[in-house]
């Protein structure tokens, strides 16, 4: 699944929702976004979710063993591509294939945000506090996890 995560960890969010929660039943939609959440709060990579979906299914080693079958491939992919498109040449495909990539990344990144919304806004009022967050985190430079907090706050609250 790492290699098909082209922009990161959030943009295999849907796949690992459909193993996680749809097919396996190792967790239900709210243990899942609850993991979600806590990854995107933790400091280091977003990655963090796969560790804690490991844990969910077999504790310590599971978290282990997802988080190197997330890492390592695509360390050892990234490390091999970065070495071919940092030879000296005039070709133009390092730039063409980077420039390809960009509208893939958001594009898998939207389908998480999509799987996401799905799986927790359950009433009117959380849908429209996505809605609102996702616009505000489209026009300002407000860090997400600010975003996260008091969406935290207003569920734990009892208003979302």
């Amino acid at each position: 699944m790492s290699l098909f995560a082209v922009g990161g960890a959030a943009a295999a969010v849907p796949e690992m929702h459909r193993i996680a929660v749809e097919v396996h039943r190792w967790m239900t939609d709210k243990q899942f976004t609850d993991a979600y959440a806590i990854a995107q709060l933790s400091p280091g990579p977003n990655v963090l979710i796969v560790t804690l979906i490991g844990y969910a299914v077999a504790g310590i080693p599971g978290a282990l063993a997802a988080t190197l079958a997330m890492c390592l491939p695509t360390a050892l992919l990234a490390y091999r591509v970065s070495r071919l498109l940092n030879r000296p040449s005039q070709s133009r495909w390092p730039g063409l294939i980077q420039a390809a990539l960009v509208p893939l990344s958001i594009g898998l990144m939207a389908a998480s945000a999509l799987i996401l919304a799905q799986s927790t806004d359950r009433t009117l009022a959380a849908l429209l506090l996505t809605a609102m967050v996702a616009l505000i985190a489209s026009v300002s430079r407000l860090n997400p996890p600010w975003l996260l907090l008091a969406g935290g706050m207003l569920g734990f609250a009892g208003i979302v």
